[in-house]
This record gives C-alpha cells, sequence and structure tokens, in this order.
C-alpha cells in the first residue's frame, strides 16, 4: 500500500506541478514557476508518505503567501 499511495500522491503533485509551471511560463512569474518544477522533482526523493504530503502541500500554499 506504501508505494501506490506514494505514487498516487506523487502523480497529483506532478499534476499540480504542471498547472503552476504553465502559468508562471504565461505570465512571467519566477514563484509559480520554480514551485512547479520542484513538485516534479520533489516526490523521487521522499520514501515515505507522510513526508510526501506535507512538502507537497507546503510547496503547494507557497505561491498563495509569497507574491513576486
Amino acid at each position: 500500500m506504501d508505494s501506490a499511495s506514494i505514487m498516487v500522491w506523487s502523480v497529483l503533485f506532478a499534476g499540480i506541478g504542471m498547472g503552476y509551471f504553465m502559468y508562471g511560463r504565461k505570465q512571467k512569474a519566477i514563484v509559480p514557476l520554480c514551485i512547479g518544477l520542484s513538485l516534479f522533482v520533489f516526490p523521487y526523493f521522499m520514501s515515505s508518505v507522510t513526508m510526501l504530503l506535507i512538502v507537497g502541500v507546503i510547496l503547494v500554499a507557497i505561491p498563495y503567501f509569497i507574491k513576486i
């Protein structure tokens, strides 16, 4: 169950990262662009579901609080 849930959450966060990346490219906004790239990459380095969720939720929330 652990590897299956990691895979599902990774796909979800990568999809959100794709949205941030496309928005950042279109609007020339650096924060969503960088967060989108990091949402693509960070699941490769997470081995725990709880850490994956914590880091993923924090990364998804960053563009809401930082407007550059």
